[in-house]
């Protein structure tokens, strides 16, 4: 699995503090809304030549993270 913070950081002082990938201004939040959106990898890469696929795959193993802490971290129905 990638390790995602190779590629992303999260720094107060760009786009307030929201994550981005290493040396750019692109959030993690507008490369997911693109692939939401129906943009595919090719797509995306052309858009933003400064990105690579590996920024992408960091991108979801951000996000699949998060995913997995916010699961974690809710409190779990009993079945009745």
């Amino acid at each position: 699995m990638i390790e995602w913070n190779q590629f992303i950081v999260i720094d107060s002082d760009i786009r307030g503090g929201k994550p981005c990938i290493k040396g750019t201004r692109i959030t993690v939040y507008d490369v997911l809304e693109y692939m939401a959106g129906g943009m595919s990898e090719p797509e995306i890469l052309a858009d933003f030549p400064s990105l690579k696929p590996e920024h992408l795959r960091a991108v979801l193993a951000f996000a699949a993270q998060r995913e997995r802490r916010l699961v974690m971290a809710m409190p779990h129905e009993t079945a009745a």
